[in-house]
């Protein structure tokens, strides 16, 4: 399976909060799956961690994402952020992430409730392990 992993899904294990655990045993257990993130997901947490000076932070997580892919939008495909986000009146960042996820078709990993309003829904990390299980 195809996977995009929003950025709360690194958050969680960055910053030590309450879904960490899951989303460690998601990105464990990847033999199944190919796993993108954005370039918006990426500088998003490098501004975070930067604001809270955890440069290093940084750079190790950096190195935690051999295996993954990066993607990024064009300027054509941004324009249709602004459409997504009308549509399933999300914000920016949430419009980004489920254009990107729609034009390359992958899985979106999330435990923002936001992706639920679209046609494209989202999957937790545990569903995505339990999917993997059966």
């Amino acid at each position: 399976m195809k996977l995009h992993l929003d950025t709360n899904i690194f958050l969680e294990i960055l910053l030590a909060q309450d879904q960490a655990e899951e989303s460690q045993i998601l990105l464990k257990n990847t033999h199944h799956h190919e796993l993108f993130l954005t370039d918006y997901s990426l500088h998003s947490i490098g501004l975070l961690l930067f604001r809270k000076g955890q440069h290093q932070t940084f750079e190790l997580f950096l190195r935690d994402l051999a295996g993954l892919s990066l993607l990024s939008l064009s300027i054509d495909d941004t324009a249709e952020v602004a459409t997504a986000a009308t549509q399933f009146h999300l914000d920016f960042d949430d419009a980004y992430q489920y254009v990107t996820a729609k034009k390359h078709h992958l899985t979106i990993v999330s435990f923002d409730h936001d992706f639920d309003k679209t046609d494209r829904g989202r999957k937790t990390p545990r569903e995505i392990l339990s999917d993997s299980i059966l």
